[in-house]
């Protein structure tokens, strides 16, 4: 790896900042990897998985990643451009002094990727990546070993290995590659993890962007169609069967709704899931271990006296590590779904009275990647929004803000740090450097020694309310 990297720091050093020509190339390479091995993946995700949603993998793992690199091909250019700023004081431009900033490539950027999206994590960040002129050193993780070879395979096909590359291994390699001293590194995966990862980075003061995750929750107001809310949370709620770093991990009902909700749920699941074994639409549980954990959360909250609704037809034998749609009515806060990350098809349902003791909830905990509202009061809205700091936010929705090209993707606090997306993952990868362009006419003579009255005519001018 140490190789590799030196390899990938000598080319940025020798070629220098790329033409937009050179990115475009890398980016148009990026999109046929994905474009030519589209069915490859859906296999090798489903392999990983012992099953995975084929339609899923696609939506999710192939057209999800090429968006991204389409819409950073198409504005590169603009993104590339000079950013002219005015130079202060306002005088001084009259004489022909000018300031601005240039976007420059950070040379070797480092990607740790997650097991539950592992296409779509790698290839969506290196849409700003390549746009900003940077190359690329890919850890996959070693939970989904037929994606990584076959991404290893795909990078080495499309791209020499001093511009992208891939490394495999086990957690000693990613410990090991976490240290790197990269020019950037980003790591998406689990908060605990994270604090090494940002350790390891600080050995060589590498900047970092963490993509965590947490305990992202749904706020269901008043006025929520319940069929409606109960429809969309149910998409983020079991897209990869819940394994995903944005999906609602309890949701808060109005105290007097929760049977009606549970029941909405119960409705709809039946409507998108009709059975769930052999169900090709359904995603499995990465590993045993995984399941092991998700049935644990449902153990223990049972054993403290909350109820468990599966929905999934009475008597139906699942198979595939696969785990239907569980709600959890009556936790409490000393069970561990309600204080883990769930990261699977559990839900909690929270009862609250007035929408203030839902907001408090949330801020009783740390910030949330994300954070989902079901209402169509605007004042609700507005209140939500206004007080309670989460890392992004969709509406009568659930995860599609993170879809969006022109928002960034982000965590606050321990959900993450930074962001990307469009223009600002360009700006994340990218250094700002400005620069400032003096006049012709001698015009800092009067900061210089020996100072007279001049300096102090225009510090009395500035030293003033």
């Amino acid at each position: 790896m140490e190789t590799l990297l030196a390899r990938q720091q000598d080319a940025h050093r020798r070629d220098g900042t790329p033409p937009v020509a050179v990115r475009i190339d890398r980016i148009d390479r990026a999109i046929g990897a994905l474009v030519d091995h589209a069915s490859d993946i859906a296999d090798a995700l489903s392999a990983d998985f012992g099953h995975r949603s084929r339609q899923g993998s696609l939506v999710s793992d192939v057209a999800a990643s090429i968006e991204p690199l389409k819409h950073a091909k198409r504005h590169v250019r603009r993104w590339m451009r000079r950013d002219h700023r005015s130079v202060s004081p306002a005088p001084l431009a009259l004489l022909g002094a000018r300031a601005w900033v240039d976007y420059q490539p950070k040379g070797v950027v480092g990607v740790i990727a997650p097991w539950n999206f592992p296409f779509n994590l790698t290839f969506a960040p290196l849409a700003g990546i390549l746009a900003a002129g940077n190359r690329a050193m890919i850890k996959p993780s070693e939970f989904t070993p037929k994606s990584s070879a076959l991404m290893q395979a795909m990078v080495a096909q499309a791209f020499d290995d001093s511009e992208v590359a891939v490394v495999t291994g086990d957690q000693a390699v990613g410990e090991a590659f976490a240290a790197l001293p990269f020019d950037h590194l980003l790591f998406t995966g689990a908060t605990a993890v994270a604090k090494h990862v940002m350790r390891a980075a600080a050995e060589n003061l590498v900047p970092v962007t963490l993509e965590l995750g947490g305990k992202s929750p749904a706020i269901i107001g008043r006025d929520a169609d319940l069929d409606l809310a109960a429809r969309r949370l149910l998409f983020g709620k079991t897209l990869n069967a819940g394994q995903i770093c944005v999906a609602p991990d309890y949701a808060l009902v109005p105290k007097e709704s929760i049977d009606a909700f549970a029941d909405a749920l119960a409705r709809n699941v039946a409507v998108m899931f009709p059975t769930f074994r052999d169900n090709p639409d359904y995603t499995s549980i990465i590993n045993d271990r995984n399941k092991a954990r998700l049935e644990s959360y449902l153990r223990d909250a049972r054993e403290k006296g909350a109820m468990v609704r599966e929905l999934h037809a009475a008597g139906e034998a699942l198979n595939d590590r696969r785990m239907p749609p569980t709600l959890v009515l009556g936790a409490t806060d000393d069970m561990a779904v309600l204080r883990d990350e769930i990261f699977g098809p559990i839900l909690p349902l929270v009862p609250y009275g007035r929408l203030e003791d839902a907001i408090a909830y949330v801020n009783a905990r740390p910030r949330p990647l994300s954070l989902y509202y079901f209402g169509n009061g605007r004042a609700d809205q507005e209140h939500v929004l206004a007080n309670i700091v989460a890392g992004g936010v969709t509406l009568n929705d659930t995860i599609v803000h993170l879809t969006q090209d022109n928002l960034p993707f982000g965590g606050v606090g321990p959900s993450g740090m930074g962001a990307y997306h469009g223009v600002d993952g360009f700006r994340t990868f990218s250094h700002a450097r400005s620069v400032y362009r003096q006049s012709r006419f001698d015009i800092t003579a009067m900061l210089r020694p020996p100072y007279g009255k001049a300096i102090q005519r225009v510090l009395d001018f500035k030293i003033r309310r």
